[in-house]
């Protein structure tokens, strides 16, 4: 994203930010640290399920701030979803806690210290979510301020936090030597055979790279109602693939929680206001078809 948005947005650095350039240094510290602290988050005892449950609750920390700094009122529906996503993500999160703490593996020294890393790893998610919500707040109001530029703001975003990751060097060179003692892969139609972690890595930048274009077409051709209900989608088809493939506990009550969850994200998005007028628009065509 950074080498396309280098020469096709900024065109090779010669073309001027219509947003200043200071409000994207202040965003790409806020995008840097979201994006650390969600990672680091996967190595403190947080399982990519509860990972994923979490972070779909972007909509009680947006209307929470929005409530706060915008000083915005929402609807009884708004604030129902948003108590189901609550209830959800609790749910879960209880039930999850609950499983650290029991986990047979470990033994009496090792119980405790495993819950307290958890419990450092829900801290850490949640000040993700909130450092993601003021950042979505504060793009709102530099489109507000200066337009939407939508491929710009992707280019800097991505660009602009490239120099941070040298203060992450360390840790990044100790996992390329743990990619190159991964198991030989090879690729397939290429016949090129690589560590399958260096693979692995390379799959997660195409499809990464595909996923961020795909909203970025969806945001320029469909309404901001369908986009989200595509990505709430996203979320729950990623969600059900990492419990299938991975192997991930997943109890009755993980099942209930992630209802709330998306079921209370639906509601946000008053998918059910836009499937009424549609279904009796098919109705309607139907009848006049017979």
């Amino acid at each position: 994203i950074a080498v396309e948005g280098f020469i096709f947005e900024a065109n090779f650095g010669r073309k001027s930010p219509a947003i200043p350039i200071r409000n994207y240094f202040i965003m790409v510290a806020m995008f840097f640290t979201v994006s650390v602290v969600n990672n680091y988050a996967l190595n403190l005892n947080i399982a990519m399920p509860l990972h994923m449950i979490f972070r779909s609750g972007s909509l009680i920390a947006s209307m929470a701030l929005g409530i706060i700094i915008l000083k915005k009122r929402y609807s009884v529906s708004k604030y129902t979803s948003i108590a189901l996503v609550s209830l959800g993500i609790f749910t879960c999160t209880f039930m999850s806690a609950k499983q650290v703490a029991s986990d047979s593996s470990l033994n009496q020294e090792d119980g405790p210290q495993a819950f307290l890393w958890w419990l450092l790893g829900i801290a850490a998610l949640t000040f993700a979510l909130l450092m993601s919500a003021r950042m979505g707040i504060f793009q709102e109001t530099l489109y507000q301020k200066f337009g939407k530029h939508s491929k710009e703001a992707l280019f800097y975003n991505h660009a602009l936090p490239l120099p941070g990751f040298l203060l992450l060097a360390p840790n990044i060179y100790q996992h390329a030597l743990l990619f190159n003692q991964s198991e030989l892969f090879q690729v397939p139609v290429l016949g090129l055979t690589l560590p399958i972690m260096w693979f692995y890595l390379l799959m997660n930048v195409i499809t990464q790279y595909v996923c961020i274009r795909g909203v970025f077409i969806l945001t320029t051709e469909c309404t901001s109602l369908t986009v989200t209900l595509v990505v709430t989608l996203r979320k729950f088809v990623s969600l059900i693939f990492s419990i299938l493939y991975f192997q991930n506990p997943f109890t009755g009550w993980h099942w209930l929680g992630t209802a709330f969850v998306f079921v209370g994200t639906l509601m946000y998005t008053e998918v059910w206001n836009s499937l009424g007028p549609f279904l009796a628009r098919c109705r309607s065509r139907r009848l006049k078809e017979e």
